[in-house]
């Protein structure tokens, strides 16, 4: 008897020293203690939706384009590269610039970040040099730096190499074609790559580039002519071609969003022929926001308009270029219809053939705003600019 009174005495105090342990569990942890499996089956999901935070789905900002706009080039390499981009950002910050325009997709033909559309990432052509482009991007806007995407259309050796059959070919032997820099170009009849172009171009707005803008839009210009062909552009008028492919662009990509500009060579816009390259001004009006045209004096040839030294005469280069620019948009307006597209051309700022003083700079500025225009941009594939060329902020 006494035996069975201690166990019963034994359980009783185990069974309270139980309800102890419950009861000081409950209040401490807030919860009854459970064994070890049933508690990882219940506190999972818990677990998931209290103590994991979710990432939220990145939304890209953007920004309204500035009047006027005030830019310099940026390669995806100096992008990419924080101690050679902040430089640039430096130079923005404390001049009169406000706009970057930076590579989507160079003469590589690769991308210049991570893209989030699943059929460019199994095309395979993006790089990642710009590993926070987003985050960068997200930044400038802060500080009210608008962002322009540019994307080298036709000159595009990546492409060339997955899709051979789209390119430019030789007539000698129907090998890949290449200009005098070695680069291989997409035939700018090929329409696969146009829709491969609006892909890249949506991919990037929703990055958070501001405005897409296209450069290398037309036939190739330079390298052995004589022996070059066309497969899917042959027998058509090259301004036919190009014609249509701003057409495209404008057709896909101009839904009150996305902002487009091109990119044209200088003298398109005092020539009315289309240079053999398939550019003709008038064919570019109804399909941009903004025409680019690159009035390097550099470019142009010696006796232009009577100017036997053009890399001696910046002024008068981009004064007679824009003002012709400006007054075939009038005619145009006139006689065929109103457009709302503005000028915005690419200023010289390297030493190319000869040293670039900041007069030199300034007076290709100047030049823009006498014949009435306000926005500019400056190239500089090195990316040094002369900063006394710019008026502090």
């Amino acid at each position: 008897m006494a035996v069975k009174k201690n166990e019963k005495k034994i359980g009783t105090l185990a069974v309270c020293f139980l309800l102890v342990v419950v009861v000081f569990s409950f209040l401490y942890f807030g919860s009854a203690v459970v064994p070890p499996d049933e508690y990882m089956a219940v506190s999972s999901e818990q677990t998931i939706l209290s103590t994991v935070s979710v990432p939220k789905p990145f939304v890209a900002t953007h920004i309204k384009t500035p009047e006027p706009l005030k830019g310099v080039y940026m390669t995806s390499w100096v992008a990419g590269t924080p101690t050679l981009r902040n430089n640039i950002v430096r130079l923005v910050s404390e001049t009169e610039l406000n706009a970057l325009v930076i590579d989507i997709k160079d003469n590589t033909g690769r991308i210049s970040y991570e893209v989030s559309d699943s059929d460019l990432k199994e095309i395979g052509s993006e790089e990642n040099r710009i590993k926070d482009l987003r985050e960068f991007i997200a930044k400038m806007h802060e500080e009210g730096i608008y962002i322009i995407g540019r994307i080298a259309v036709f000159q595009d050796p990546y492409m060339v190499r997955r899709n051979p059959e789209l390119a430019v070919k030789k007539f000698s032997d129907g090998a890949v074609w290449r200009d005098h820099k070695g680069l291989s170009w997409i035939d700018p009849g090929a329409t696969d790559h146009w829709g491969y172009i609006v892909k890249v171009a949506k991919d990037a707005y929703k990055a958070g580039f501001d405005e897409i803008n296209f450069d290398y839009i037309r036939f190739p210009s330079d390298g052995n002519m004589y022996d070059i062909a066309y497969p899917w552009s042959d027998g058509r008028i090259k301004t036919e071609v190009i014609k249509e492919f701003f057409a495209y662009l404008h057709e896909n990509l101009s839904d009150g969003k996305i902002k487009i500009s091109a990119d044209l060579f200088g003298m398109t816009t005092t020539n009315t022929d289309d240079l053999n390259i398939g550019q003709l001004l008038e064919n570019a009006f109804p399909h941009f926001d903004y025409i680019s045209p690159m009035v390097y004096p550099s470019h142009y040839p010696t006796g232009f308009f009577g100017i036997q030294n053009v890399n001696a005469a910046p002024y008068d280069i981009v004064k007679i270029s824009m003002q012709s620019a400006v007054n075939r948009l009038k005619v145009y307006n006139d006689t065929v219809a109103s457009t709302t597209v503005k000028f915005r051309p690419w200023l010289q700022d390297n030493d190319y053939p000869v040293h670039y003083t900041p007069e030199m700079v300034r007076a290709q500025i100047q030049a823009t705003y006498d014949v009435g225009l306000t926005s500019w941009a400056l190239w500089d594939a090195a990316n040094t600019y002369t900063r006394a060329a710019l008026l502090a902020e």
